[in-house]
């Protein structure tokens, strides 16, 4: 998808050329590290191709996607203290690297910033994409303590589950779009359909990658399958199996979600055995796949231009066809 190449480009362009490279150092050089970690851009893409849909220009929409960017590694760095985890996007992470008081601090400088980007439009593009941002902000951080939460609960209802991903990890994709339509003149109607479009492929990506880690291809993913497990994470898996499963298999799922063993293999094995025999598994691909189709409906009500909805359409497939 060469399009998508020349808006990844220009985004890291202009994201190179904007990240603070002040002083003091120790406070600044956590944040270009962060952002200089690569992947795949995602958001900020998105960001852009929605702008250019409603307006034929994507340039205008670059300090909203930097925005976008920006706060989700702001999250990044603050999740991975949360967890007390040592790689990110196989790299050390900030607190690692640094300290957590760094990352910290670093981290809520990031979020300044994120808003600060904002202020390059005015009138009632900034109005609305102020809101809309503010609005989501607080959603992730209610995502985030919802999956905290989980990690002391023994069961975890669906309807709570599917709440905490769609704010911890779904409203940030329908935003990035959202903020990109607004800046691209779309009217009220066009806007609350992509963002939807957005939300729905977001949270179909999440049950995916709840999927993947403990049915997924090693040699694909690249990371070795189950880490869900090893955590104690109340995944669709987990939430969908204590629905369906006999009272002796439910039982010992809870039995396993307490305890963390020196050799985690024979408790892989075991709720893998459980998810799919309770018939968790199969449940949670049709849900992906419902999820996936919610959001193909959305697209189809958004009006953007022709060669965009293509472009979103391809980013959506490839999104959720990772089912292996």
């Amino acid at each position: 998808m060469e399009h998508i190449a020349d808006h990844k480009a220009a985004f890291e362009d202009f994201l190179q050329k904007n990240l603070p490279r002040e002083k003091p150092e120790n406070l600044y050089e956590p944040i270009a590290y962060i952002c200089s970690m690569g992947g795949k851009r995602l958001r900020p893409i998105l960001t852009l191709i929605a702008a250019e849909g409603y307006s034929g220009r994507s340039k205008q929409a670059l300090p909203a996607a930097l925005t976008i960017e920006v706060f989700h590694n702001f999250t990044l760095v603050h999740d991975d203290i949360m967890d007390d985890a040592s790689i990110r996007r196989g790299q050390t992470t900030v607190h690692e690297k640094w300290d957590v008081n760094t990352g910290i601090l670093s981290g809520d400088a990031m979020l300044i910033l994120a808003y600060q980007y904002l202020k390059e439009y005015t009138g009632t593009t900034y109005e609305q994409s102020m809101k809309r941002f503010t609005d989501i902000c607080l959603k992730i951080c209610e995502g985030q303590q919802l999956d905290v939460d989980f990690e002391a609960q023994e069961k975890v209802e669906m309807q709570d589950y599917l709440q905490m991903i769609r704010f911890k990890t779904a409203v940030l994709v329908g935003c990035a779009l959202e903020i990109g339509a607004i800046i691209g003149g779309a009217n009220e109607d066009q806007q609350k359909a992509i963002y939807k479009f957005g939300e729905r492929l977001g949270l179909a990506f999440q049950m995916q990658d709840d999927y993947l880690d403990t049915f997924g291809d090693e040699s694909e993913l690249g990371k070795k399958i189950g880490g869900d497990i090893i955590e104690n994470k109340k995944t669709y898996l987990y939430c969908k199996a204590l629905e369906l499963a006999d009272k002796k298999d439910a039982n010992q799922l809870c039995h396993l979600f307490t305890i963390h063993p020196n050799d985690p293999s024979h408790k892989i094995a075991t709720t893998q055995k459980i998810f799919r025999q309770s018939g968790a598994a199969d449940a949670c691909l049709k849900e992906i796949q419902n999820y996936s189709d919610q959001a193909f409906l959305e697209l189809d009500k958004c009006g953007i231009g022709m060669e965009q909805y293509q472009l979103l359409k391809s980013i959506g497939r490839e999104l959720i066809t990772r089912v292996s």
